[in-house]
């Protein structure tokens, strides 16, 4: 077959159909000559690859039938309607899946740091081990409750610091080692300071300048935590996909928890910013934190609920991630 032929025979088609796949609006008889002209370009195609195999005539028809493809199966959103989708639907969808994970991990980092907590207060030797008694005192006296000064350029740092924290945990989560160690890390370094706050009685103040902020990062490092040990698990046990497949479609849906928490803890950095250190009632500072908890775990357990009524997993849509694969049985 002669493609030069083929190709002045066919291109009053061939530009037709480009024509109608760059429309921005189609009507029914223009959708269905779009479809009609795409079946007889794609045969034209497989008559050139058969025939001539790779040609520039071809190249040109994939180019126009990859167009038409874009068109009839589905477009891009919008930034705004893939926001809105966001928020609605795949954040608190993987936020949902992951709550009994996240439940557990919030269980298992309170104890450890009551139980290092306790074991250190429980013995004057191993509270000096830690410093001497100037410096200890300093701490619990004075740096503690100093480094929560209200300024912007502190929020920022702390929401900067908890946001890659959190993206550490998921993204690095496939190793099943990182978050784990992240978190028995922070938990022991809490234990330890709640010890040396108690050994000088200034436990009190500790807690009241935890709280306030605190309700919120912790939680939302224990979600980054969960969700990286999701997609370590998916990993391990990848059930009826390949592990390649089960870690990306896990990765893609969990990649979500690392994006949205940046939103969650820069709320937190504002509270630990502005409301830990002002001077306001402990009271007002204290409730403000639990109301931005409150709010998450309602958007998490509530909306997400719905979102995973509605088919949602917190992966992309199929336009986005690609067809999947199908496999019978």
């Amino acid at each position: 077959m002669d493609a030069d032929a083929l190709a002045d025979a066919r291109r009053p088609e061939w530009e037709r159909l480009d024509d109608l796949s760059r429309r921005r609006h189609l009507d029914g008889a223009e959708v269905d000559e779009l479809i009609v002209r795409y079946r007889a370009a794609s045969a034209d195609l497989a008559e050139l690859k058969t025939s001539v195999g790779d040609s520039p005539q071809g190249a040109y028809l994939s180019t126009i039938l990859a167009t038409a493809r874009l068109r009839f199966t589905g477009a891009s959103d919008n930034i705004l309607a893939q926001a809105a989708r966001f928020f609605t639907l795949q954040f608190p969808a993987a936020l949902y899946r992951i709550r009994w994970t996240t439940a557990v991990i919030a269980a298992l980092f309170v104890l450890t740091v009551a139980i290092t907590a306790a074991w250190i207060a429980a013995d004057p030797t191993r509270v000096a081990a830690l410093g001497t008694p100037e410096v200890l005192q300093q701490y619990a006296e004075e740096d503690f409750v100093g480094y929560y000064e209200p300024m912007a350029s502190f929020a920022g740092m702390v929401w900067f610091n908890n946001a890659w924290i959190a993206m550490q945990c998921v993204l690095f989560g496939v190793t099943g080692i990182w978050p784990v160690w992240m978190l028995m890390q922070n938990a022991v370094g809490l234990g330890v300071s709640t010890a040396v706050m108690a050994a000088y009685g200034h436990l009190d103040t500790m807690i009241l300048h935890i709280l306030p902020h605190g309700l919120l990062e912790l939680t939302a490092i224990f979600v980054a935590a969960a969700a990286g040990l999701h997609v370590f698990w998916a990993w391990v046990v990848p059930g009826r996909r390949t592990r390649g497949e089960a870690l990306a479609s896990e990765g893609r849906a969990l990649a979500t928890v690392a994006i949205g928490l940046i939103f969650v803890l820069l709320l937190s950095g504002l509270v630990e910013g502005f409301v830990t250190g002002a001077a306001l009632p402990w009271s007002v500072k204290i409730g403000i934190g639990a109301l931005a908890l409150g709010v998450f775990l309602f958007y998490m357990l509530v909306i997400g609920r719905r979102a995973v009524r509605a088919g949602e997993s917190g992966d992309l849509v199929e336009y986005e991630a690609g067809t999947p694969t199908l496999t019978a049985g």
